[in-house]
């Protein structure tokens, strides 16, 4: 029997202010999540870890007057610690690694007053744009179990979009929240670069590229769970501009008349499905409906040169990643055996690159960060607008290696020659990207952007459309957003799950 059946109904901030009037106790909400865990994870595989006693009991000490009192959660099973639970970080190196601290985040979510429920599906150390980890296995699409969910927080989205909880954390190094939110028909927004906390042991992931937040139902609740996370924790080498009032606050406010530029096609790569260019098609139409001004826009990049320094970091935050690994198991050397192939191979072109090569790469991506900057200024754009994704999604194993990639990786596992590991870093690259040409820059330029679920295609499958804002300025995002959000409502749109 479903504790409270009308669960699923309610995002986030509704189920807290239920709980706060008394209209449904927090042991319900909890019991209710969990039912819908126990019963709707099996064919999907989001979550991988559960916590549901230290959940019930915490509630059942009683949960207070806070924002988010009694909530459901899941964090993602990526360097988001809780002391005493199990983390693998999706590989099988980490497969008995249980933190001995909280991450900061953590801490700021039970703080507001979330209850944890456990941890989901991640691919080992979030590297590609799918879940299917060896460790863990395939994490599926609800609205379509045969697909992918995107990666890298594929779990947090397949979870929330099969009304598990409604809202999961997620992080973004690539577009790892904007990815699932687009192929899960949920709203996604990456924060500006150091919005939220990464310690206390952990960096600035990925040199600065990657930030955590969650992927959400409603608009609303991603501004609120942003305002009980967001700022600088002490320490902290540096911090995102702080806002000008609460973002929830924001989500109440109209846009005003936004010129919002928009790349039809691919920033990294071309080949852009015509659902996908349906779906810009569809927003701007939208957008001028709404009273903005609608421009076509060309940002001065140099394509290949911004590829390779975005790879060079991730290659050398990848063979950061194994050495810490191998440090937390008390090894000599990292065990390539731990790996998969593809994430080993990765590491040791990381272990190739000189400290130079890294710096200069730092030092390049700060300078694209610059020129996009200048462009929306010299333009007056207000906002970038892109497809998410350039497919819908895609069945799962699309971005497997063919069997001759992978004797080719088994051989340069073996002989790591770095003119042959390079090349073919390169080539796997461009695979991985190919399907993520439009998010990785505004990882890149540390700018704000969101994936907003408005539009499906004719058979049933959700396709993103991204929007990118100015540096620090989250706030125009959330109103646009909300605005979106009513004129073209998505909350009561979901898969078919059990």
């Amino acid at each position: 029997m479903d504790p409270f059946s009308e669960y699923e109904q309610h995002d986030a901030l509704g189920l807290a202010q239920l709980i706060r009037r008394g209209e449904v106790s927090a042991p319900e909400v909890v019991e209710a999540a969990i039912s819908r865990i126990e019963r709707r994870n099996p064919p999907l595989n989001a979550v991988i870890t559960t916590t549901f006693e230290r959940a019930r009991k915490q509630v059942g000490d009683g949960v207070g007057d806070r924002p988010f009192a009694g909530v459901p959660f899941l964090l993602k099973g990526l360097g988001q610690a809780v002391e005493g639970v199990p983390l693998s970080d999706g590989s099988r190196a980490l497969r008995h690694f249980v933190p001995s601290y909280t991450t900061t985040l953590v801490a700021r979510y039970e703080a507001a007053g979330l209850v944890i429920l456990g941890a989901t599906n991640v691919p080992e150390f979030g590297l590609v744009p799918v879940t299917e980890p060896d460790l863990h296995g395939v994490c599926a699409n609800p609205w379509d179990n045969a697909r992918t969910a995107g990666g890298s927080s594929g779990g947090s989205g397949a979870a929330v979009a099969a009304g598990m909880v409604p809202a999961a954390a997620a992080s973004d190094g690539g577009g790892s929240i904007r990815i699932p939110a687009s192929q899960c028909g949920l709203f996604g927004m990456k924060p500006t670069r150091a919005r939220t906390p990464s310690g206390p042991i952990g960096a600035d992931g990925l040199f600065g590229l990657s930030v955590s937040h969650a992927l959400t139902r409603s608009v609303r609740d991603s501004a609120a769970l942003l305002d009980v996370t967001q700022g600088p924790e002490p320490g902290d080498p540096y911090g995102a501009p702080a806002p000008e009032r609460p973002y929830l606050d924001e989500v109440a406010g109209a846009p005003g008349r936004l010129c919002v530029g928009v790349i039809e096609g691919g920033i990294f790569h071309d080949d852009i499905d015509p659902q996908c260019r349906a779906a810009v098609t569809g927003a701007g139409r939208l957008l001028a409906d709404l009273g903005h001004d609608v421009v076509a826009v060309r940002l001065p990049i140099d394509r290949a040169a911004t590829i390779e320094a975005y790879l060079t970091i991730v290659a050398a935050a990848t063979a950061a990643s194994i050495n810490d690994v191998a440090g937390l198991n008390g090894q000599r050397r990292p065990d390539p055996a731990q790996y998969e192939l593809e994430t080993w191979v990765t590491g040791l072109i990381g272990r190739k690159l000189t400290g130079a090569q890294v710096a200069a790469a730092t030092t390049y991506l700060r300078m694209v960060g610059r020129t996009v900057a200048r462009a929306m200024l010299t333009d007056g754009v207000d906002v970038i607008m892109t497809s998410t994704m350039a497919s819908p999604p895609h069945h799962h194993h699309a971005l497997d290696p063919s069997p001759a990639e992978r004797r080719y990786l088994e051989v340069l596992r073996r002989a790591p020659v770095r003119p042959a590991l390079m090349a073919t870093f390169r080539r796997l690259s461009r695979m991985v990207l190919a399907p993520i040409p439009n998010t990785p820059l505004f990882n890149i330029t540390g700018q704000p952007a969101m994936s907003v679920p408005l539009h499906w295609t004719t058979d049933g499958l959700p396709v993103g459309v991204q929007f990118a804002g100015g540096f620090g300025d989250e706030a125009t995002l959330f109103r646009l957003a909300s605005q979106l959000e009513t004129a073209q409502p998505w909350f009561n749109r979901r898969p078919q799950v059990l």
